[in-house]
Parts: structure tokens; sequence; C-alpha cells
């Protein structure tokens, strides 16, 4: 499965110092989102997931791929919610790429054996 997700707020970066109530309703409506579109592209699948996270960014700004993927973490979990899958088994990996106009993040999802 192939999905493209929506950049998120710059206030859901761990770096943005943003009263915790506005940061819970945004978390909560990327979630919303993220989940919508991944239900869209398919659904539910099972067991040991691969997810390959490319970030575009709206911008050339220099970005800490760690803040990056703390930013996503509410899409991740509802991307988790829509295909129905525990993320304890995910392996992601994780890439960055050329700015998009608006940002974009693009989540390769595959099955992934688990190894010992």
């Amino acid at each position: 499965m192939q999905i493209t997700i929506p950049w998120p707020d710059p206030k859901l970066s761990p770096n943005a110092r943003c009263h915790y109530l506005k940061v819970a309703t945004l978390k909560k409506q990327y979630r919303s989102k993220c989940c919508e579109i991944a239900y869209r592209h398919g659904g539910k699948m099972s067991g040991a997931l691969h997810l390959t996270i490319t970030f575009h960014p709206p911008d050339k700004r220099k970005r800490d791929i760690d803040n990056m993927l703390a930013s996503i973490k509410s899409a991740l979990d509802g991307i988790a919610d829509a295909i129905e899958v525990d993320d304890y088994n995910w392996v992601i990996t994780i890439k960055r790429a050329e700015p998009v106009s608006g940002g974009a993040i693009n989540i390769g999802i595959s099955e992934h054996e688990l190894n010992g």
C-alpha cells in the first residue's frame, strides 16, 4: 500500500511551544485525517509491517529527521487505526527527499518478517 499524507501543522513539532489543549486538538484532527486517507487506500492489513516514510518538506529549511518523525506520531496512530494493526511490530525506514509545495509525506506499507 502506498499513501500520501499532508505535512503536519508546525505546532505538532516537539520543538513547538503551544498550549497542550491546542496541540491535543491538532493531534486528534491529524490522526483522524490520516486514518481516513489510509482507510480509503485499502484498509485492513495483518502481521508485522515495514513502513518506508519519505518526507518531502514544504521548503528547504533544515529539519531534524527525528523531529519530523515525532511530528507525525498522531498520523501513524491514525494509519494503525485504519489498517487495524498494532504499531508495536512496525519496522520503519525514514528518508528525506526534495521539498514540494505545501509539503507531503509518502508512506509505503508492506509485509515484513520479524526475525528472532
